[in-house]
């Protein structure tokens, strides 16, 4: 009986949290302070890439990004209450490496690229029942020289000098506009 009652209790719990999802309303206000965030560490890390690209290039913005990158992103994290992650499947810092869920959500992307359809944000609940906002990075025009084509957009020398710093870079061969990865971003319970 005691079993019957203890598999009873899992099932009503797990019917329970099931039933316990977003709504829409909150899914609209999650993707809005996803995207909030996301612009924030584009602000904060692109504005000081920018500013070591224009005082020597990639020689200078390279390795400030290799020292910078996750404290700027950690800045951004704390400011906001929330765990804020880049990733791709195409890595240049191995310390970004996606989890099983961001990689379905990367090959979800790219199948939606690969039939012309829309990139929408994606916000649910995650395994911890916290909210998890998942939405597309698409390259821009500024990031080829460190993240474009080799010969093209991007100079040997560029690649040379972020081999040296990331041997095991798969981050290029990019044009402007591709997915180059996703910002992963959780919100931390009150």
């Amino acid at each position: 009986m005691k079993k019957l009652i203890s598999l009873l209790s899992i099932m009503a719990l797990l019917f329970l949290s099931c039933e316990k999802g977003l709504t829409e309303k909150d899914k609209k206000e999650y993707t809005t302070k996803g995207k909030e965030i996301a612009q924030a560490t584009v602000k904060r890390l692109g504005g000081e890439l920018t500013k070591h690209m224009k005082e020597g290039g990639v020689a200078k913005a390279a390795p400030y990004c290799n020292a910078h990158a996750g404290n700027l992103t950690q800045e951004v994290s704390e400011k906001f209450n929330a765990t804020v992650k880049r990733t791709s499947n195409k890595l240049r810092n191995s310390e970004n490496a996606p989890n099983a869920k961001e990689e379905t959500i990367i090959a979800h992307f790219e199948k939606l690229i690969a039939s012309k359809e829309e990139l929408k944000p994606v916000v649910e609940l995650d395994n911890e029942g916290l909210p998890h906002f998942y939405a597309p990075i698409k390259l821009q025009k500024k990031c080829l020289s460190c993240h474009g084509v080799l010969g093209e957009s991007m100079k040997h020398e560029a690649d040379s000098i972020i081999k040296t710093l990331y041997p095991k870079d798969k981050a290029i061969g990019f044009k402007e506009g591709d997915l180059r990865g996703i910002w992963s971003i959780t919100f931390k319970s009150e």
